[in-house]
């Protein structure tokens, strides 16, 4: 959900700050290496390395040349052509860009608020993945892609943070006071409906064994005949409801009616 909020506010802000109309999508989030993540990046990118305090260890918002140049163009007042220079950023380039991702950068730390505060801030810029040392090879991250629309340009975009910095913040929003208050309801509501139950009357049935009759005999059934049942006489009867047998019972009364006694079936009459 957090992401989500991001991903509508950085298209907003794109679209706002290169006066072209700019969409982005949530495409995936990954636990990779950090090897693993520098390695599906291609050889020329925008890499724009974070500090992450007060979180441990560094963060990485990596865009696309193609969609840094067309952004570029676009805040010059340019068309944002679609063939674009596959170039490093010059220091002009760089400084005019490094703008705009600081205003993202706020953007994502309103949208994570709620789940962790910190204040990343842009350190450097690097265009040769290799280059940028912002963690082990070993060392996990957590890595969210993007696919960016800028105009008549898509690219695909990420944004690289510390899995170690991260992972205490995402176990406290899983196992928090938010899901505590959710597990508390529905204990309750459990609570509630097997109260509510316990003054629902249900129809128990107490039941003879079947017996099998053929069309013919019943046909002839007359007031005054008589139709042996297979049920053995020293067989307890069925006490069931809703077609489900829960005990066994002799037949008796109490007072002026029947009733019957819950006993322990046998053996024989279970089988």
């Amino acid at each position: 959900m957090s992401l989500e909020t991001f991903t509508r506010q950085w298209a907003t802000l794109f679209t706002m700050s290169l006066r072209a109309v700019c969409n982005v999508s949530l495409k995936s989030i990954q636990q990779l290496t950090y090897d693993e993540y520098i390695s599906s990046l291609p050889d020329l990118t925008a890499m724009f390395l974070l500090s992450m305090d007060p979180l441990p260890g560094s963060g990485i918002v990596q865009l696309s040349m193609s969609s840094v140049m067309t952004a570029f163009d676009h805040m010059l007042g340019g068309s944002g052509a679609a063939n674009q220079p596959a170039r490093p950023l010059t220091e002009v380039e760089s400084t005019v860009i490094r703008g705009v991702v600081d205003r993202l950068l706020h953007e994502l730390r309103y949208a994570l608020e709620a789940l962790v505060r910190f204040s990343p801030e842009v350190t450097g810029v690097e265009h040769n993945p290799q280059f940028a040392q912002a963690a082990a090879a070993s060392d996990l991250v957590l890595v969210t892609s993007f696919e960016v629309h800028t105009g008549i340009d898509v690219s695909t975009a990420s944004i690289c943070l510390p899995f170690n910095g991260i992972f205490p913040y995402l176990e406290r929003a899983i196992s928090g006071p938010g899901l505590g208050r959710d597990a508390s309801r529905r204990e309750a509501a459990a609570r509630a409906v097997a109260l509510r139950l316990e003054e629902v009357p249900v129809d128990v049935a107490v039941r003879f064994r079947p017996t099998s009759v053929l069309m013919p005999e019943v046909l002839d059934l007359r007031v005054g005949d008589v139709l042996p049942l297979r049920h053995p006489v020293r067989d307890p009867l069925t006490v069931g409801a809703a077609g489900i047998t829960f005990a066994h019972a002799v037949p008796g009364s109490e007072g002026r009616r029947l009733a019957c006694l819950i006993v322990t079936p046998t053996e024989e009459s279970t089988s």
